[in-house]
């Protein structure tokens, strides 16, 4: 049984400051420490519940946050910049789950701490057939197209909720409740890995019943761009396209989920160079 996980960052018990989930700052060596033990301990409670092969795609930032030599049960580890799949490279239909690991909630949804959608600078809001949705909504389009169950999401309160219009019956491992964007009340770090191993292994024994994400095909990403330039320059992707009533809005409609999701990073990595 083999289960993929997608690791964020900002989602870690604890993390409240972008000095503590970007390299080179002062805190960043401590809170990547917490962030290892979660993904350990969502590796571990999938083995728990019977799972015996793992790929952890490291998602965050540069994507070069773990210790490869540190990961439980001798997991792969997809790193680096520039996968064509971004958040979900490596994911493919051998797999029998998908994990969201410290993941955080969306740049308009509800109080989330550091949410943002993919790139802050550019992206105001996202919404997948008409719903608020964040990172982790957008995501569940590769595992649809892979025809793999998102099975268990790790983060605060407002993500595990975010998730839920997309993959009704994920189970959410929640280790602290946002305050503000910037504030938030976390487990201690033992209890938050407690949490999320049982929440993992509850994962595991549950996929038999587990059924893949709730997105009705053809889909369509609304994006929100933060000026009129950014929706302009989203334009220049085929397949995307300006909204007549507003300037700072573009649409792509796709009936494959997986290209839907690749037109979509395209548009994050093309506008991100003119995002300031």
């Amino acid at each position: 049984m083999k289960i993929f996980i997608s690791s964020d960052m900002e989602g870690t018990a604890g993390v409240v400051d972008w000095s503590q989930c970007r390299q080179g700052q002062s805190e960043y060596e401590y809170y990547r420490l917490l962030l290892q033990a979660e993904v350990n301990a969502a590796i571990e409670g999938a083995a728990a519940g019977g799972a015996t092969g793992f790929l952890v795609n490291d998602s965050h930032s540069t994507m070069a946050n773990l210790r490869p030599d540190a990961l439980a049960r001798r997991a792969r580890y997809l790193s680096g910049r520039h996968k064509p799949l971004y958040m979900m490279q490596g994911l493919d239909a051998s797999f029998d789950g998908v994990f969201f690991v410290s993941y955080h909630g969306s740049m308009s949804g509800e109080h989330a701490t550091l949410s943002h959608t993919y790139n802050p600078a550019a992206i105001a809001e996202v919404r997948l057939n008409g719903v608020v949705a964040g990172e982790s909504g957008i995501n569940a389009l590769v595992a649809l197209g892979h025809g793999v169950p998102v099975v268990l999401i790790t983060g605060d309160d407002t993500t595990a909720a975010e998730l839920e219009p997309f993959s009704p019956g994920t189970v959410g491992a929640v280790v602290k409740s946002s305050v503000s964007r910037f504030a938030a009340d976390s487990l201690h770090p033992d209890e938050a890995r407690e949490v999320i191993h049982d929440a993992a292994r509850r994962a595991v024994e549950g996929l038999p019943a587990a059924a893949l994400p709730r997105i009705e095909l053809p889909a369509t990403l609304t994006v929100r761009m933060r000026n009129p330039d950014l929706a302009e320059m989203a334009t220049w992707v085929s397949g995307v396209e300006a909204d007549p009533a507003d300037p700072v809005t573009v649409r792509i409609t796709d009936g494959d989920p997986i290209r839907l999701y690749r037109t979509f990073i395209t548009v994050v990595l093309l506008t991100r160079g003119i995002a300031e």
